[in-house]
């Protein structure tokens, strides 16, 4: 085995049902309660489910999908995701305590699969392994963090060191984070969003001045039509389906747009309503369109020649404006005309070919929407990693904005971030990219001049690891191995580095790919008390759509020796700034309230944080272009732009692979081996293809076959995937990451994101040599 990737291992019971047609349900209530009462016991298990998202509880540490902005469910105010989250938290069968550490060396536990590193339970007490050593043992805090100052305090320079954020940091550790990030001298400050939706983040500042839904959680229910894309909500964001089911009772329509018929996209069923438990559940997509992979710039670039060719007819009829909102196009956008001249240039069968659809089909969804503004589209990964992520989310504001659907109820844009505070650590200022007006504010609250210059990306940290100029490796949460791309190459660069040191609940891979001294520090999860001196905390996060809420843990932690996300940074900034500082971190670990007055004195929408935040439900931040607002675009309108599709050229023998993810794990956490709405079980190393595709290369069903890409005169190999038919595209293939992240160049990315291309990688298929 590569050392650097996990074990290719195969559990040789590979079992195939047919594929699930409706998501949620009784099958997912029995999913959430076994995984929940697998880790601990029953009144623990039922009193943090009780407690998830409610207005007085805490935060899902899924995905960031808002909360209901009225009346809650008193019952189950979450989906079989976020309790498998949950899960994963209240875990007190097991734990991963020095004991598990003294019984197996680091060699030993990287030969463990994922899920078997995870399967150990929550990390209990700080850990070190030293230069030569070959297991990790328990050091105190104080040492740690003195390691940790001394190793920072010794690089030639502050851009040496690298301190990447996941996505479940709260606003609260995430600031005081950056501060010190600041403070230490750098804006190496790498996130999650690098990875997932920075395509998305491009897009939406440079056509409408802000990289955040113009949504709100009621604009779902009331929307006439919403348009999926490339996203998966029965695996990704399966309460997501709550407002769209109300939605479709009500006349609405939707749109599924997707290379893979799922069970997410084609009915749902309510978990709490007797008659979608008695009668069976709602049909979710009037219209699918199973276009081919990273065919959805030409798919709306097709839908918005067919509403300019509506909107002409419209006219001649004697009704200008009937299909395209002409006032809004006249006093809100500009390059409106250029947009609409460029379409010539495109033939519409042939859009639609490249698609693998019909005119007829494309022109079948367009009707549902061309006479009604109140259009929503939404998309996540299937959009944003491919070299053309930042284009294809422009088309989306293009068509959106021929509709006038941004700045109305019902209507607008809808990316779906997939980590629970992902959107609010880059509110808070985790980012590589500085904002002037957030240094500004830093220097004028705290006294000292931060640095001006851009940070590295995910992908520049990788690279700066491996060239020497990135020694310290700081990991807020995550997985950082594993959710990068070109996994090898990733674990080389932190391989190389003096210095690795990974904030996390749970045992995984990144703790075992590790620099020349490597630390662990575990910390407190979202479902646990937090007491400081000054008595118990709450944290906030904010949703997908903009709603900062707070929450609060209600169990007892695992074990006396976890400190906050807050108190491990703070205590980190006071050991390695010591008198350079001007802040008193003592105080703000004290005291939570401190974190959030500083931020209604530096951050924009924040005044009378600490008040607001304490409303029932929490409060909606400022979101100009849903106000029909576009100042901070350059000219001060929402922006039309021309973006042209670039089919994937495929030899005979080549295919085009998008990787995905299992409903039985979120982004790189395995739950299980299986992906029970797929109709897999007891496997994950499965590769998905259209049975022509499988006869034309000559292989067969569950075939052992191995995965190449190559790119630049390069070959990566993903070892040992088991062939599976499934009703996908000819000429598409998928497979689940983080196995399949191997393939992934790590120079391969998006244009002005510079997110990794791991929805659209050219391999080939070969059967795997004895």
């Amino acid at each position: 085995m590569d050392q650097n990737t996990p074990p290719e291992e195969f559990t040789g019971d590979l079992e195939l049902d047919k594929p699930e047609t409706e998501a949620a349900g009784m099958s997912a209530i029995v999913a959430s309660f076994e995984h929940v009462l697998r880790g601990t016991n029953v009144s623990r298990g039922w009193k943090a489910l009780a407690n998830l998202n409610q207005k007085d509880g805490f935060d899902c540490p899924s995905c960031a999908w808002p909360d209901p902005d009225g009346k809650r469910s008193p019952i189950a105010e979450y989906c079989e995701s976020g309790a498998k989250a949950v899960a994963d938290e209240v875990m007190t069968k097991h734990t991963a305590s020095p004991v598990l550490f003294q019984r197996y060396s680091v060699a030993e536990l990287i030969e463990k699969s994922d899920l078997w590193l995870g399967q150990q339970g929550r990390l209990t007490q700080p850990l070190v392994l030293r230069p030569g050593a070959t297991h990790y043992v328990p050091i105190d805090w104080s040492e740690a963090f003195d390691l940790i100052a001394d190793q920072l305090n010794a690089l030639e320079s502050p851009d040496e060191a690298i301190f990447y954020t996941s996505g479940r940091a709260s606003n609260e550790a995430a600031f005081v984070y950056q501060l010190f990030v600041k403070m230490f001298g750098t804006n190496n400050l790498p996130d999650c969003s690098n990875m997932c939706h920075e395509s998305t983040t491009v897009a939406l500042t440079d056509t409408l001045g802000l990289g955040k839904a113009t949504v709100t959680y009621e604009d779902y229910e009331t929307a006439d039509v919403v348009m999926i894309m490339g996203q998966n909500p029965g695996t990704t964001a399966p309460r997501m389906l709550t407002p769209m089911e109300e939605m479709k009772r009500k006349g609405g329509k939707i749109i599924a747009v997707n290379p893979l018929h799922e069970a997410g996209l084609l009915a749902f069923k309510y978990p709490q309503s007797p008659r979608d438990m008695l009668f069976g559940g709602e049909k979710l997509a009037d219209v699918f369109l199973q276009v081919r992979i990273n065919s959805d710039l030409a798919l709306l670039k097709a839908m918005c020649k067919l509403l300019i060719a509506e909107e002409q007819k419209a006219a001649m009829a004697g009704q200008p404006g009937k299909v395209l909102d002409l006032h809004f196009i006249e006093q809100y956008t500009s390059g409106y005309e250029s947009f609409v001249k460029s379409l010539d240039h495109f033939d519409l069968n042939e859009l639609a070919a490249q698609c693998g659809l019909t005119v007829e089909q494309i022109q079948q969804a367009v009707d549902l929407f061309k006479y009604t503004p109140k259009l929503i589209i939404c998309w996540a990964m299937g959009l944003t990693q491919h070299k053309n992520g930042v284009a294809t989310i422009s088309e989306v504001i293009n068509l959106l904005l021929l509709k006038g659907s941004i700045g109305i109820k019902g209507g607008g844009a809808s990316p779906i971030r997939g980590h629970s505070n992902v959107q609010g650590d880059r509110t808070m200022g985790v980012w590589e990219k500085t904002k002037p007006e957030l240094l500004e504010a830093l220097e004028r609250v705290f006294q000292f001049k931060p640095p001006r210059e851009n940070g590295y990306d995910a992908v520049a940290s990788v690279k700066a690891m491996h060239e020497g100029k990135g020694k310290v490796f700081f990991g807020l949460g995550g997985n950082f191995t594993m959710a990068m791309s070109d996994t090898n190459f990733t674990a080389e660069g932190l391989r190389k580095c003096r210095l690795t040191v990974h904030v996390s609940t749970k045992l995984n891979r990144s703790h075992l790919i590790h620099g020349e001294t490597a630390l662990i520090l575990p910390c407190l999860g979202r479902t646990d008390h937090d007491i400081q001196a000054s008595g118990p905390q709450f944290i906030s996060c904010e949703s997908t759509t903009g709603v900062v809420a707070q929450s609060h843990g209600i169990l007892d932690p695992v074990s006396p020796h976890l400190k906050s996300e807050v108190a491990i940074i703070c205590e980190l900034a006071k050991a390695t700034l010591g008198e350079k500082s001007t802040v008193d971190w003592d105080s703000l670990v004290a005291d939570y309230d401190r974190i959030r007055d500083l931020i209604a004195q530096t951050i924009k929408g924040f005044d009378n944080y600490n008040q607001k935040v304490r409303q029932p439900g929490g409060f909606y931040l400022p979101n100009d272009p849903r106000d029909r607002v576009f100042k901070n675009t350059s000219d001060g309108k929402a922006h039309f732009t021309v973006n042209a599709p670039t089919p994937h050229e495929l030899q005979s023998d080549e295919l085009l692979l998008m990787t995905i993810r299992s409903h039985d794990q979120f982004n790189t956490t395995v739950y299980k081996n299986a992906d029970r709405y797929r109709g897999v079980h007891n496997e994950r190393r499965v590769v998905f293809m259209h049975p022509d595709d499988i006869a034309s290369l000559g292989l067969q069903e569950k075939q052992a076959v191995d995965l190449h890409s190559r790119y630049d005169g390069e070959t990566r190999t993903a070892h040992r995937f088991i062939v599976v038919p499934y009703d996908i595209p000819r000429g598409c293939t998928a497979a689940y990451f983080p196995e399949t992240n191997v393939l992934v160049p790590i120079d391969q990315m998006a244009e002005k994101s510079h997110t990794p291309i791991s929805k659209s990688i050219v391999v080939k298929v070969t059967p795997t040599q004895a």
